[in-house]
């Protein structure tokens, strides 16, 4: 079987506004993008996954469950605090590990377009599998779960007595937990983590002896879920790995003679920084603002800025700057990583003056 090439996250189309994808994006949409008709209008969460150009919406009890070969768009809408009634929203685009050019520029691309249907009023961020923000993760309180292959693959498709064996990885902290689709095989086990071996009707749990409580918790949470959406007729059993005699080490290829380590998670170093971003001189140029302590009143509403807080990085666009900074806001921050050679798969917000969230908020001392 063939692995399906990695997606190169620093290859994104998100910096190259007018190429022809762009042009093939806004063609097949024609005048009007009938997948943004009922888009923000009402308090919750909506999904499309990109289909040749096109967008196409996720069904709401598929919602929180992605495919490694696609790309998405996440829309969250929800009020203002009160006495506000008012709506806000944000808009992320998920990225898979094995998606295509195409379909990650044109997830790109609609995302801006949906932002526009929503007059620039959008917090709009940009997500890596397995890097996810933790804004995007707060949205499935049951976990984020990623299945191997493109949504043609999906399990609600496929009749009961033609489920086929799959091997979910349970990883994570308190902040974010997600289930990733691994190779059916005893070698995908570890003593460090939770899994899920999901057999249609019959759904096991396993923890290594060092799995972390979050990741038990939520791959009970999980295994409740798939039980729920099968309509209450699939059993769980649960074991670990001191007492997994009766796991079904058959369906995996064998019970492997020794457990690796816990996969080690991925941290990106580094100190806050702040950089002010201008194209006027027909060049992008990226100038150094601050590093290390960073004050809010150092935004000034004519430019168009880069705060990277090391997790994440922002373009904060101010009110008064061009209408080409405004709009090219991801594609200065995926150059500035590339430039400074910060990890590519970082999560990039952009957001408007004047829209600023707690989050965003929160980083400045």
């Amino acid at each position: 079987m063939l692995k399906p090439p990695t997606y190169n996250i620093a290859d994104s189309n998100i910096a190259n506004l007018g190429t022809d994808l762009e042009k093939k994006v806004k063609q097949a949409a024609a005048d009007k993008e009938p997948a943004w008709e009922n888009a923000g209008k009402a308090v919750g969460i909506q999904a499309w996954r990109m289909e040749k150009f096109k967008v196409v919406p996720v069904a709401a009890a598929d919602v929180g469950t992605f495919y490694s070969g696609d790309s998405y768009i996440v829309l969250n809408t929800h009020k203002a605090p009160p006495p506000s009634d008012k709506l806000l929203w944000n808009v992320h685009f998920w990225l898979g590990a094995h998606t295509t050019q195409d379909e990650a520029g044109t997830a790109a691309y609609k995302t801006v377009e949906l932002d526009d249907k929503l007059r620039g009023a959008a917090v709009q961020y940009r997500e890596v599998q397995g890097h996810e923000s933790e804004e995007f993760a707060k949205l499935f309180p049951n976990g984020i779960k990623i299945l191997a292959g493109g949504v043609e693959t999906g399990f609600r498709h496929v009749k009961p007595e033609e489920y086929k064996p799959r091997l979910l990885h349970i990883k994570g902290t308190k902040k974010a937990i997600s289930a990733v689709e691994v190779p059916l095989a005893g070698a995908s086990f570890n003593e460090g983590d939770a899994f899920i071996l999901d057999n249609g009707l019959k759904i096991y749990q396993w923890s290594g002896k060092s799995a972390g409580i979050f990741e038990k918790n939520k791959a009970a949470t999980l295994a409740r879920a798939l039980d729920e959406e099968r309509a209450g007729k699939a059993t769980v059993e649960v074991f670990t790995q001191d007492n997994d005699g009766g796991f079904p080490w058959n369906l995996v290829g064998g019970k492997p003679a020794k457990f690796g380590a816990a996969t080690p998670d991925t941290a990106p170093n580094g100190t806050k920084r702040l950089l002010k971003v201008s194209d006027a001189g027909g060049k992008l140029t990226i100038t150094k603002v601050a590093e290390g302590t960073v004050k809010k009143d150092q935004l000034k509403d004519d430019d168009v800025y880069i705060f990277d807080t090391v997790n994440t990085v922002y373009v904060w666009v101010g009110a008064k700057a061009s209408p080409a900074e405004k709009k090219n806001g991801l594609g200065f921050a995926q150059t500035y990583l590339g430039q400074e050679k910060r990890p590519a798969y970082l999560p990039i917000v952009r957001i408007f003056s004047g829209g600023e969230n707690e989050t965003f908020n929160a980083q400045f001392d």
